[in-house]
């Protein structure tokens, strides 16, 4: 996946600035594709080039123009024949399973400190993964399609983050336990 389907797709709900889909980004797909603000204005760039979208440019007094940014219909087609390809299952890249993995020439209370500091982080992106399920999808099957796809990956971020804190959880009990060193 490029970062250039990740944009589109955040884009696709409304047009927008910039500035407001690297904001928007964090808050949708940002969750599973992160992007710096200057890799999306790069993209934006490179999408606008190639005529997947197009911008509009808004005169602002005393500010410099905005420019708001929407999907086009070869934007569309771009993103639907990328949706339509076959996915290969990504490979994790974890700092973490690195640290733990190699966790034997670290002194294990330190190891056990990581694992504690990223249970924490975890149980915060859950609780803001609660907060949006409650906010947005209270009765998912009620929605529109497009909203049901959203509902779909957010419960996906949900499992997720509950697995890692099983996990950490897990892990940290293990290791508590485990007598040597």
């Amino acid at each position: 996946m490029a970062i250039s389907h990740a944009i589109l797709a955040a884009l696709l709900d409304t047009a927008c600035s910039g500035y407001d889909l690297s904001k928007q980004f964090a808050g949708t797909v940002g969750f599973f594709w992160h992007a710096t603000q200057q890799q999306i204005y790069r993209e934006l760039s490179k999408l606008e080039e190639e005529g997947h979208i197009v911008a509009e440019v808004i005169r602002q007094e005393g500010r410099p123009d905005k420019k708001v940014f929407s999907v086009t219909e070869a934007g569309k087609e771009y993103l639907r024949k990328w949706i339509l390809e076959p996915s290969e299952v990504s490979p994790i890249k974890d700092e973490l399973l690195v640290k733990v993995f190699a966790g034997e020439v670290a002194p294990k209370h330190k190891i056990i400190k990581e694992l504690e500091n990223h249970r924490v982080q975890h149980k915060d992106k859950l609780k803001a993964y609660r907060a949006i399920e409650e906010k947005h999808f209270v009765n998912p099957q009620t929605l529109p399609l497009a909203e049901k796809y959203r509902y779909l990956t957010l419960q996906q971020g949900i499992r997720y983050e509950i697995e890692w804190l099983k996990w950490c959880e897990d892990t940290i009990k293990f290791l508590h336990e485990d007598n040597s060193n």
